[in-house]
């Protein structure tokens, strides 16, 4: 069942958790990120399975195009796309936002996404088949105080799910959504610029998703019979109740 799969922000966190588990799982991958670097270098852990590195800014449309359609025929016929790449920059009241932040957020959590699956959707449509997840969040489904722009951009990957499902369906795509709640990875350190001291505190007092568990969920996912799709998951640490509530216990 296992094919070729692409996986956007494979450098680090979830994405490059979720390269590793679909090369346990007997995928072939192709990977994509900024860092190439980090890309060469996951792509050599991998080895021997069949790693293909591409490095662009989902948020340039060119980028992608160029990206995307320069792949060699053996990494051309993609049965699974992992649209991962996404941020947070800032946290703030609306009226204190940052315009160059709510840029980079609709720009790469929607636009990027936008960008990508249109690259891939081509072969997909003619091959009448594909699997795309979508990784969302909690904060598409839940918005809380100073995650404005942030949240309407995972609500936009939420309808937009949605909305794909329904588009792809006389081609047999499947299209789903993964919505993690706190997960311990670099996003709190993008999203405070850098603060590292800032961002451990987001993740003190409780035990908080990593990113293989999100990868292990999109394995079980996509290696689903193709009859079956589930459609949207909402995962998140034993200790989190919504976007908001989180059970901490006193740091010593």
């Amino acid at each position: 069942m296992a094919g070729i799969a692409l996986i956007t922000g494979a450098s680090s966190g979830i994405g490059r958790a979720t390269a590793v588990a679909l090369a346990r799982a007997g995928f072939s991958l192709v990977i994509t990120g900024r860092r190439q670097e980090r890309l060469a270098a996951l792509a050599a852990e991998l080895a021997p399975v069949p790693v293909h590195t591409l490095t662009f800014d989902v948020r340039d449309q060119a980028a992608v195009e160029a990206a995307i359609g320069s792949l060699p025929e053996e990494f051309q016929a993609i049965d699974v796309l992992i649209n991962n790449a996404g941020n947070a920059h800032g946290q703030a009241p609306i009226e204190k936002g940052d315009p160059k932040d709510w840029d980079r957020m609709m720009d790469g959590n929607v636009k990027g996404l936008l960008y990508v699956t249109h690259a891939v959707l081509p072969g997909m449509t003619a091959r009448q088949r594909g699997h795309i997840i979508n990784i969302g969040s909690i904060a598409g489904h839940e918005v809380y105080a100073n995650g404005n722009v942030y949240c309407a951009s995972k609500a936009a990957v939420a309808a937009l799910s949605k909305a794909m499902r329904l588009d792809l369906l006389p081609y047999n795509i499947r299209v789903a959504e993964v919505n993690p709640g706190l997960v311990a990875t670099e996003f709190s350190e993008v999203r405070f610029k850098g603060d590292t001291s800032r961002a451990a505190t987001v993740y003190q007092g409780y035990e908080p998703l990593r990113a293989e568990d999100i990868a292990d969920l999109i394995q079980f996912m996509v290696t689903r019979p193709a009859h079956v799709n589930i459609a949207e998951v909402l995962i998140l640490p034993a200790a989190q109740a919504s976007a908001t509530l989180v059970k901490k216990e006193p740091v010593s």
